[in-house]
């Protein structure tokens, strides 16, 4: 149907809509035509249905004098007074519903629901708004005016678009024309109606193809929860989350990188019709059955398949897309019910972005609640606890807003607030996409803030340490600073990063930079794993708290062996996803026996040693009988990664190698368990490195080389054995004594690097020294060192100095 039919009609069927529709059905009705009649080819499944149009509603707003009574109405409206918003809302939503449809639009809408439910009398129906400024890329109406779900027959139906219309005078949609600078005349309701996927009998969930913190753009973020998706939008749970690597899935790999499973406490269901007749509820919640919980809502291959959908889609429209999807529990098909512009990260562009980070050490800070952060900002402030809406004109500028859940509803003082923070929700809630739009930091599914946190009390809500957000106890120093993005000069060196935190990974990617030197496995198996491996391994042989603690990390896997191998993979692939196609170097562990005593079940099986910094670690561990099977649940990770993922851009590298014989030893043992080198026939170009930070490594470079395909140089530790200094003696009297600029340190730094060029292979280094003494750099510059391995705050300050002093 062409164009002036549309914009002239009453009602149209969604098959014949298309994005230049907008105008007269909005942004989610004119999505959904669009993917209806153009990707269904691509094996895209969206419902059916149809809308009303602009002229539809204009023309109802005209039939009683309705549209000047609501002009007046809102003339001098001050949006900041909650009160009289709210008083005047109401009012005018009380209008609306008390006018009768004029007949020519009742008509129509019978007659083109009557085609859409032939059949299937009992049918369940969504009646959904789609407003004309909705969904556009620099405004996001999303979740404003109402939505019914499970809606059966006709009456129902008209009594929901009614409702529909009265919500475009809703608070929030009120508040939130003006926030954005539309008049309200100028933004008019379209009515979906759309048959419904029963994710009641399934799941549901939303979908975005970027990252929604950090605006990484080659990652499918998906999140999932039981039952209808309400729950998952409004922020009633805390959904499963899935990332999807795009180029990976384009190359036909097993492309999930990362699943976090979420506690999924509530699911929203049908009412059946005797409750719907009894209290006029369409839907009802109730609890998830524990061992559902327990699981993943979606298998790997639904999340493929709705990656694929979301490639698709983005494909199509050309822009970073917001989608809500659902699987059907009874046909166990997936479907897409939504699409619209992602509104948020894909409009910052390049300019420069400012980083928050905690002065000091965290460590000794008090964590008072911890959850899912949204945005990458630090705000402080009084705690303001809100538990109902008739308490939001509580909330003063500054405060820190915290609720079991934040609805649509809250919007007009949520922008007072200097942070939120909830109870429950995930970061695709409607919360959390507000917050992002208003750039304030949020830290929702924290599960018990409004009981933990005070009123009145002082706090620091930080989302700058990846996926969790944490609030602390005290007003914390902040420090912020310009992030540069895009090129740099020529360096003469390759600057590569050090990356231990994988939730960081998406955002350190986008700084300039030649890919990660120094990627360890510590931080993944401290944070994402928390437990030693010899009690994974022990499993179920072992007393009967830690295998509850085992049991209790481990859900959601095929076991606890399972467990470990997937989050040693999944950290190593997000880091890997990434820096891609950049190399990425993945140091094995590398933990001292005091920092394995520390996970869980640790005590059990690590020795108390006098000095650790020169025991059981590195490649002795690995070469050991006693450490042979944790070393093999490793190698099965990374060969994943690099096999089944396809990110071949992760190279090796063995820590701590003490010995000839220990050298060969390991190699052969990563070539036993599926990681051959390139260099001995193996596959995929796999390089496998070593740390230089024995002072016999630079020593016998030439001989060690002949098994390893380059080196890192370790500054910290070949210092400290150079030196004979103990840098975890916490001694004062010795820290004066540590510098790797000593000329016995340098002797040694220069011989590998000479050996390495000499050799033709990799030499970088990876270890503090370049960053805390310029000098040092300009040193290993002039002495041919390939690459050097920075923390991420130092990348851009020496890389710039670098090539500044070339030019």
């Amino acid at each position: 149907m062409s164009q002036p039919s549309v914009a002239t009609a009453l009602v149209v069927p969604f098959e014949q809509l298309r994005m230049t529709d907008v105008e007269s059905v909005g942004g989610k009705n004119a999505s959904l035509g669009e993917m209806i009649s153009q990707l269904a080819a691509s094996g895209v499944r969206v419902p059916g249905g149809f809308a009303t149009t602009a002229h539809a509603f204009r023309e109802f707003l005209r039939h009683e004098g309705l549209a000047d009574r609501i002009e007046q109405r809102l003339k001098s409206l001050d949006i900041d007074d909650v009160r009289a918003l709210a008083a005047a809302g109401a009012e005018i939503r009380r209008w609306i519903e008390a006018t009768p449809f004029p007949a020519d639009l009742a008509a129509a809408i019978r007659a083109e629901f009557a085609k859409l439910s032939a059949g299937a009398p009992d049918a369940s129906f969504a009646v959904r708004s789609s407003a004309t400024a909705e969904d556009l890329p620099d405004a996001s109406f999303a979740g404003q005016q109402e939505t019914f779900l499970n809606v059966v027959g006709i009456e129902d139906v008209l009594a929901k678009m009614k409702e529909v219309f009265a919500s475009l005078y809703n608070d929030r949609a009120i508040s939130y024309r003006v926030h954005k600078g539309y008049a309200h005349a100028d933004v008019a309701l379209s009515a979906g109606v759309q048959r419904m996927v029963r994710s009641d009998l399934g799941a549901a969930g939303v979908m975005f193809t970027i990252d929604t913190e950090s605006g990484f753009s080659d990652v499918v973020f998906i999140t999932s929860s039981y039952g209808l998706g309400e729950t998952v939008v409004q922020g009633a749970v805390n959904p499963d989350e899935f990332y999807v690597h795009k180029p990976a899935l384009k190359a036909g790999k097993m492309a999930i990188i990362r699943r976090n499973l979420g506690s999924k406490l509530i699911k929203m269901e049908f009412a059946t019709p005797e409750e719907r007749a009894a209290s006029g509820r369409l839907v009802k919640t109730g609890d998830t059955a524990q061992e559902h919980r327990n699981r993943y809502s979606l298998s790997d291959a639904d999340v493929m398949e709705l990656a694929r959908y979301a490639l698709t889609i983005e494909a199509h429209y050309g822009r970073p897309m917001d989608i809500e999807w659902g699987k059907d529990g009874a046909d166990g098909k997936l479907y897409i019910l939504q699409a619209r512009p992602e509104t948020v990260k894909s409009q910052q562009g390049d300019k420069v972005e400012q980083r928050y980070k905690l002065k000091g050490d965290t460590s000794k800070s008090t964590v008072l609640a911890e959850g899912r952060a949204i945005g990458q900002k630090i705000g402080t402030g009084p705690v303001r606890v809100v538990t109902s809406i008739a308490e939001m004109d509580t909330v003063q500028p500054g405060d820190v807003l915290v609720a079991d859940m934040t609805d649509p509803n809250w919007e007009p003082v949520m922008k007072r607030a200097s942070a939120i923070v909830t109870n429950r929700g995930g970061r695709t809630c409607h919360a959390a996409i507000i917050a992002r739009e208003l750039g304030i930091p949020a830290v929702v599914g924290c599960g018990n803030a409004t009981d933990v946190l005070q009123p009145g009390a002082l706090v620091t809500v930080a989302c700058s340490e990846g996926d969790t957000g944490y609030i602390y106890d005290g007003l914390l120093e902040t420090e912020v600073s310009d992030v540069r993005r895009g090129e740099l000069p020529k360096c003469p060196v390759k600057i590569m990063m050090n990356v231990g935190n994988p939730q960081l990974a998406f955002e350190f990617a986008q700084m300039p930079n030649s890919g990660v030197g120094l990627a360890r496995l510590e931080f993944i198996i401290n944070n994402n794993i928390g437990v030693h491996p010899k009690a994974i391994l022990d499993y179920p042989n072992i007393d009967s708290d830690l295998k509850k603690a085992v049991e209790s990390v481990a859900r959601g896997h095929a076991s606890p062996r399972a467990f470990y191998v997937d989050k040693l993979a999944e950290g190593v692939a997000t880091i890997a996803a990434a820096f891609w196609p950049k190399p990425v170097i993945v140091r094995l562990s590398d933990f001292k026996s005091n920092e394995y005593r520390k996970l869980i079940g640790g005590s059990r099986y690590e020795p108390e040693e006098e000095n650790p910094m020169l025991g059981f670690r590195g490649a002795s561990r690995y070469v050991s009988e006693a450490f042979g099977e944790a070393f093999a649940m490793e190698c099965e990770a990374l060969k994943r990664v690099r096999e089944d993922m396809g990110l071949t851009n992760v190279e090796i590298m063995v820590p701590f190698v003490r010995t000839l014989t220990q050298a060969e030893k390991v190699i052969g043992m990563l070539a036993e368990r599926g990681l051959k080198r390139a260099a001995d026939g193996g596959s995929d170009g796999l390089k496998v490195i070593m740390m230089c930070e024995i002072p016999s490594n630079a020593v016998l470079a030439d001989d060690y080389l002949r098994w390893f395909d380059g080196m890192s140089i370790g500054s910290n530790d070949l210092t400290q054995l150079t030196l004979g200094l103990d840098r975890d003696s916490g001694m004062e009297l010795l820290a004066k004594d540590f510098d790797e600029r000593d000329p016995a340190v340098k002797a040694l730094v220069s011989r590998a690097i000479k050996a390495c060029l000499g050799a033709g292979k990799y030499v970088g280094i990876c270890g503090q020294g370049p960053s805390d003494h310029p000098d040092f750099a300009d040193w290993l510059a002039d002495e041919g060192i390939a690459s050097m391995s920075l923390n991420p705050d130092s990348v851009v300050e020496t890389w710039t100095r670098l090539a500044a002093r070339q030019a």
